[in-house]
């Protein structure tokens, strides 16, 4: 973090970039381009500009009154670091595909086995953390043949999926009044046999719930169960799981290192495009179900080819050049991309406290990381989803320098009697509010989005055109 610090202007460093690559380039010898390839300048600018109108066609993601689903902007280093790539193309599946870019690859993996405290590690990156999810999972069932997979009611969807695409039975388990994997549920579970596997979620992607690693890590392990981790979103968060205000609970994440699998996105709060996902698994030995015949791949070098270790074959070796910047530029410690996690998690913080003190607003659980979950002050859920419905169209429908963009998650009439007794479950389910605070600069805009968002609920009117009532 040291030199002046300022914030990055890419155009003059994608230039560079590209001059870099040039000079690369230019090593090799002169070569004439393919006359088929050729573009016109004339309709490459009308296309170019009709491009640039049709990306208007978004939802402003890299401003702080975007609020609504998990979508952070990647950092400019992870963009320069990313195109810089890109020039060349490289495919991290083979050594000869990407010789740099893979080798960047592994310094990453190996950081992020550091953070997640693994005493060995065999990982690579991955185009999603859905196919992260899978390849853990797979490994799994080639581990346990046979046996089911446990993972919590509010856990990601895809690993329900996950299960019928592997043919391995699905177990959920209930989950706590936090959202969090009930312990005794999974004891019981665990006792009736045939679990091989449990999934722990460090940050639920309705909730940001985190479930309880060291306890489901004793309870899985005594019935020689594996764990498997999805910190896809939380995983992160370990870097300020310190217990301290602006920090997260350290509970949950310090059985990380005990874990038989992890998986983490770093196109989440890691700051990289889409896609970049990560699984580490502890046991190097797992790469052995890997084993496949390709004569006609892996013929450049005889150390370890990441697409001896991947589900995947073609993968976006820019992403790993991306990602391994970012690290060297901001760094994977708690004074380089944990500055950033805090300043998402106390703005979260603040936004909890005003809807606290909110007459017209209550927060629905306290957050564990920086989703926070709210609803409109009613009486009955039924009213209750209709005025957050109110409240997501309306604030983004106002003028752009005004507009807030939220999201809406549905909770049982279950879920709600655990949390808020008083509230009438009329309704089997409804729509509350939630927020994703994944960016720091939305410490500056908090107290404005709140006082809009009474604003709106003051103006709202059950009789009004356009509004969708419930009740």
């Amino acid at each position: 973090m040291a030199g002046i610090q300022e914030p990055l202007d890419l155009q003059p460093w994608l230039g560079r970039s590209v001059q870099a690559h040039q000079r690369w380039m230019d090593l090799f010898g002169p070569f004439q381009a393919h006359p088929s390839t050729l573009v016109s300048q004339e309709e490459l600018s009308a296309a170019f500009d009709r491009l640039q109108q049709r990306l208007t066609d978004n939802y402003p993601f890299g401003h702080p009154r975007y609020l609504g689903q998990m979508l952070k902007p990647p950092h400019p280093v992870a963009i320069l670091g990313y195109l810089s790539a890109m020039l060349i193309n490289p495919n991290n599946h083979a050594l000869d595909g990407g010789p740099a870019t893979a080798a960047m690859e592994k310094e990453v993996i190996a950081r992020l086995a550091g953070l997640f405290r693994l005493p060995q590690h065999l990982g690579h990156l991955t185009s999603s953390g859905t196919i992260a999810n899978l390849e853990a999972l797979w490994v799994a069932r080639e581990c346990n043949p046979g046996t089911a997979i446990a993972f919590s009611a509010d856990a990601h969807y895809t690993h329900r999926r996950m299960c019928q695409v592997l043919a391995v039975e699905p177990i959920p388990i209930s989950v706590d009044a936090q959202g969090c994997l009930d312990l005794d549920d999974l004891e019981r579970a665990l006792q009736a046999g045939g679990i091989g596997t449990v999934v722990a979620t460090l940050g639920t992607t309705g909730l940001g719930a985190l479930d309880p690693l060291p306890g489901i890590v004793e309870r899985a392990h005594a019935y020689g169960a594996r764990v498997h981790v999805d910190a896809a979103y939380g995983g992160f968060f370990a870097l300020i799981a310190d217990d301290s205000r602006d920090g997260v609970a350290s509970g949950p994440f310090n059985g990380l290192g005990t874990a038989d699998s992890i998986v983490v996105d770093p196109h989440k709060h890691g700051l990289q495009p889409y896609g970049c996902g990560a699984v580490l698994f502890a046991d190097p030995q797992v790469g052995a179900y890997y084993l496949h015949d390709s004569p006609y791949t892996y013929f450049s070098s005889d150390e370890l080819h990441l697409g001896e270790i991947s589900l995947e074959c073609s993968r976006a070796g820019a992403a790993a050049a991306a990602l391994w910047l970012t690290l060297e530029v901001i760094g994977l410690d708690a004074d380089g991309l944990g500055r950033i996690l805090r300043g998402c998690r106390a703005a979260a913080l603040d936004f909890t406290t005003l809807l606290e003190q909110s007459g017209l607003l209550a927060p629905f659980q306290e957050p564990a990381l920086d989703i926070v979950t709210y609803y409109p002050r009613r009486s009955r859920m039924s009213e209750i989803d209709g005025a957050s419905q109110h409240l997501f169209r309306s604030a983004a429908s106002l003028p752009a320098d005004q507009q807030v963009h939220l999201a809406t998650y549905a909770v049982s009439n279950q879920a709600m009697s655990l949390r808020h007794p008083e509230i009438e479950c009329d309704v089997a389910s409804a729509r509350i509010l939630r927020s994703t605070v994944m960016k720091p600069e939305s410490a500056q805009v908090i107290d404005s989005v709140v006082a809009l968002l009474h604003d709106l609920l003051d103006d709202a009117d059950p009789a009004a055109p356009g509004i969708t009532w419930a009740g």
